[in-house]
């Protein structure tokens, strides 16, 4: 057997959320050391907002987990949780960030809103490999499956050597563990939103607006990835697991020649 690995758990589902209390109990029970800091409550498409104007708080949790998992519940955003753990929590780097299990998918254009995923991108920021995990359906909570999976692509993908700068982002079918499908490299297809604000009106009869986005459709990735590897979204609706590979690098990708005319002047 391997050598235990130190292992950083985060979320933005919070601390008393289901998915990370499975996929921490998953990894303990491998024989890793695994500590958790995550939200105290649910902070969900926080993107990678960071707590500048007023102090973070963490509180020990360690007994909401048992299982020898030392936690911690605090009060900032996902990317906080992380930024905290690596800076003053943990005495020594861990050797893997994972982030999940969300309840809920993080397909496509989902990861820039994600805390899920950008938890794990806080790690990979800092140099560290990184995995996002999601099981695709916002009521399912049989998250054993996509617990032992997630483990299974990070050990294997450790053994096999994890290239700096790599995120993996691994979503999974909201059916049981045996009828989950075979785990297939994926590119991102992009979601298109339409984002409804339901308009209401509180007791003094003043407006407020609740954000309720609907997806429309899901749309081929425009040349992002393989053109021989299917969409995240299309492997999760066969019924199969989707990895997909992603950094922070948002620099272009396509020819210099696709870029727009400028002013004259422009260099």
């Amino acid at each position: 057997m391997a050598d235990p690995l130190r292992i950083l758990i985060s979320n933005d589902d919070g601390v008393f959320a289901e998915g990370i209390r499975t996929l921490a109990l998953e990894a303990a029970a491998r024989g890793h050391r695994v500590t958790v800091v995550c939200p105290d409550q649910e902070r969900s498409a926080t993107g990678h907002g960071l707590t500048l104007q007023s102090p973070i708080r963490a509180e020990r949790a360690d007994g909401l987990f048992g299982g020898g998992i030392e936690a911690w519940a605090c009060s900032g955003t996902p990317s906080d949780c992380v930024k905290l753990a690596l800076g003053r929590l943990l005495p020594t780097p861990p050797d893997l960030v994972l982030s999940g299990i969300n309840h809920g998918p993080n397909l496509g254009s989902d990861v820039f809103y994600s805390g899920t995923v950008a938890a794990a991108m806080e790690g990979t920021l800092e140099g560290l490999p990184a995995l996002a995990v999601s099981s695709a359906c916002f009521d399912w909570r049989q998250f054993d499956g996509a617990a032992r999976r997630a483990l299974d692509v990070a050990e294997a993908a450790l053994a096999g050597g994890w290239p700096e700068g790599l995120l993996l982002n691994l979503n999974v079918p909201a059916v049981p563990a045996e009828r989950i499908g075979p785990l297939r490299w994926c590119r991102p297809a992009v979601r298109r939103y339409v984002d409804q604000f339901d308009q209401r009106h509180d007791p003094r009869g003043r407006a407020y607006y609740w954000l309720a986005g609907e997806v429309v459709n899901d749309l081929d990735a425009l040349g992002s990835g393989p053109r021989d590897w299917p969409t995240d979204v299309a492997q999760v609706q066969a019924g199969g697991a989707a990895l997909t590979p992603l950094q922070p690098d948002l620099f272009w990708r396509h020819g210099l020649e696709a870029l727009p005319s400028l002013p004259p002047g422009t260099t």
